[in-house]
This record gives C-alpha cells, sequence and structure tokens, in this order.
C-alpha cells in the first residue's frame, strides 16, 4: 500500500491541504466538525505522518547514534538496555551499530550515522582507533558526542569513564594482600586506552609492594576472548610454574584461564589466585567463583545517554555546551579464586 497524503484527505473531504494540516494538529482556527471529519478519514486511511518531512522542519529526527565494540558482551549488552530505556522515555529512538574491535567498519559506521543525520552519537571504541579523523569529522559537524568505556584521551566531547589504573591496583593489591608473589598478567590489546591503565595499574602496585615487575609475565590479547585466557592459562604454567596470581583484564578472558586450570587439575586459588574485571554473570556461577572489579555498565548508560540528552537540548536552544568528564566508581568484589589461606 502507497502512503496516505494530507492532499489525498484534503480532496477528498473538499478541504485544503492547510485546514487538514491544522485540523490533525488540533488548531484552535478550525472547527471541531472539521477536526474531526479529518481524524476519522486519517484513521480509516491509515495516514501516518512523513517522518522525514517532519524531520526537515524541526531539525531533529529523535534518533540517536550507539556504536559499540561487541553486542554480546555482558558488560555492553548492559549498557545497551540502559540507554534504550533512557531514550525512550525522551522520546528516541536508538540506531545500534557493533564494529567488532575493527577500525574499517567504525569508520563505516560513523559515516552512515551522519549521513542519517541522528541527532546525536554515543560511543565506545573498536581496540583499532583512537583519535582519528572518523572521530574527528563527529567534534567538526558539531554532531552531540559522548564517549565511554574505551575512549580517546585527545577527543574534545563529553566522555563517561572509570578510573582504569585505581581499579586495576586494586584488584592486583588485593592478590599480593592474599598472598600473591608472583603476579602474571593478561592485558589488552596495546592501544585501548583501558587496556593502557589497567596495565598500568597492575604495575604500580608491583611496584608499590617491591615486587620487581618482569615484562616476561605478561601477556597481550588480540581478541580478548575466553579462548586466550585458556591459552595464555597454559602458557604461564609452562613458562613460569612460579606463577601464584593472574590479574586479567577482562572476566571473560579470567574464566577462560579458569577452565584450563579446571581441566588440568591445577587448584584456584590455592596454587594460582584469579582476579577478573567487570563483574560479568558469569563470574558468579563458575566454580571456583570469580572474584573481579564490578564496573557499573547500567549507571554508565544511564549517565552516557543523559549527557548526550543535555548537549541535543543545548544545540537545540542555540545555548552553549561544554564537554564533561564523568568518572564512576567500581568496587573490588572478592570470591573464591583468590582468597587464599595465609599461612
Amino acid at each position: 500500500m502507497k502512503d496516505i497524503t494530507l492532499k489525498e484527505i484534503a480532496n477528498k473531504l473538499g478541504i485544503s491541504i492547510t485546514t487538514v494540516s491544522k485540523a490533525l494538529k488540533n488548531y484552535p482556527d478550525v472547527s471541531e466538525k472539521t477536526k474531526k471529519a479529518v481524524i476519522e478519514l486519517a484513521q480509516t486511511l491509515h495516514y501516518t505522518p512523513n517522518s522525514f518531512a517532519v524531520n526537515l522542519r524541526t531539525k531533529e529526527s529523535k534518533t540517536i547514534g550507539l556504536i559499540i565494540p561487541e553486542v554480546m558482551h555482558h558488560f555492553f549488552s548492559n549498557v545497551i538496555n540502559a540507554i534504550i530505556d533512557e531514550a525512550e522515555k525522551n522520546g528516541y529512538l536508538v540506531i545500534i551499530l557493533q564494529s567488532s574491535e575493527t577500525l574499517a567498519l567504525e569508520k563505516k559506521q560513523v559515516e552512515l550515522l551522519i549521513n542519517k543525520r541522528v541527532d546525536g552519537i554515543i560511543m565506545s571504541l573498536s581496540n583499532e582507533s583512537n583519535y582519528d579523523e572518523h572521530i574527528k569529522g563527529i567534534i567538526n559537524r558539531n554532531i552531540p558526542f559522548v564517549m565511554f568505556d574505551k575512549i580517546a584521551k585527545l577527543t574534545t566531547c563529553s566522555k563517561v569513564i572509570i578510573d582504569d589504573q585505581k581499579a586495576a591496583f586494586n584488584a592486583t593489591q588485593h592478590l599480593i594482600d592474599n598472598g600473591c608473589k608472583k603476579i602474571a598478567h593478561i592485558r589488552g590489546p596495546l592501544n585501548p586506552q583501558n587496556s593502557i591503565d589497567r596495565y598500568i595499574g597492575y604495575k604500580k602496585a608491583l611496584e608499590k609492594n617491591n615486587i620487581p615487575f618482569d615484562s616476561k609475565l605478561i601477556y597481550t590479547c588480540e581478541k580478548v576472548t575466553f579462548e586466550e585466557g585458556k591459552y595464555f592459562a597454559e602458557q604461564i604454567i609452562k613458562e613460569h610454574p612460579e606463577v601464584d596470581g593472574i590479574f586479567a583484564i577482562t572476566d571473560l578472558v579470567a574464566v577462560g584461564a579458569l577452565a584450563y586450570f579446571n581441566e588440568n587439575n591445577i587448584k584456584v586459588p590455592e596454587q594460582v589466585a584469579i582476579i577478573g574485571f567487570s563483574n560479568w554473570f558469569m563470574s558468579q556461577v563458575i566454580t571456583p567463583k570469580l572474584s573481579t572489579i564490578d564496573q557499573p555498565s547500567h549507571e554508565m548508560g544511564i549517565v552516557s545517554f543523559n549527557l548526550l540528552l543535555e548537549e541535543m537540548n543545548c544545540r537545540k536552544e542555540d545555548m552553549p555546551f561544554k564537554p564533561r568528564t564523568v568518572e564512576l566508581e567500581t568496587a573490588l568484589i572478592v570470591r573464591e579464586s583468590s582468597m587464599k589461606k595465609l599461612s
């Protein structure tokens, strides 16, 4: 069925297009009889307003774009749900795109959202991305823009983050406090800022406790997967059997390491203590239960959307907006995987 237009309704009723438009908008200078006739015919013909035309008039699409590295990741799925809920409350639809941790796809997705004339963009960068031209393009076009979790520090936009260095320091310090003296770190790729900061936090904890840093105890993920966790756990045991603690970049990697240890009768935490990062739901149901850093994903989604909404409203009213960074608190969650019995 073709879309019904205002002109067709006007022709059927023998009135002007302007009168039809005013009747549908409940203008006071249109009689109640005419309003009733217009509304009834519009409903009968299943008339819906042309959203593109409305957007041209209001200069709003009432849509925002959300680009994330992974849809299936527990952390990002929580963020998505929070953003969708907040957007719906405020009359916005969300276009969700997954970069799959690749710069090339992320660039295409940014271009798509710009061409769709979204009112704003929320993004967590892919592992390959940084302060690249496509990010500068968003800023240069004055499109309201918020980064969360994986950010580019040089980008002038609002950001929602945690203190990754502090959280990683606390995770590593917890292992030290529970008797670990040789701690390996399964880190993320070299580029993302949160991966860098968690690595720095790990090193700072060693330094504070006078534990020599050993670069051979650093294992670098490419994709940050369960399989890499298993693989690196095997490498750690083969190359450094004296390791008694592991801090993993995410819970998914930590669960992979834990699976390897369980399959090979290596006792956790008695032989090797493990702590992850993000408080993934699986961390509570595996054996032993995984110690971790709780990352407030739902709150991050809420704050990200509301920062974007604030900027969109400022731009709509031609008011100045100063980007700001909101830092959310993390918490150390202690479970069975790291609680050694100290002698």
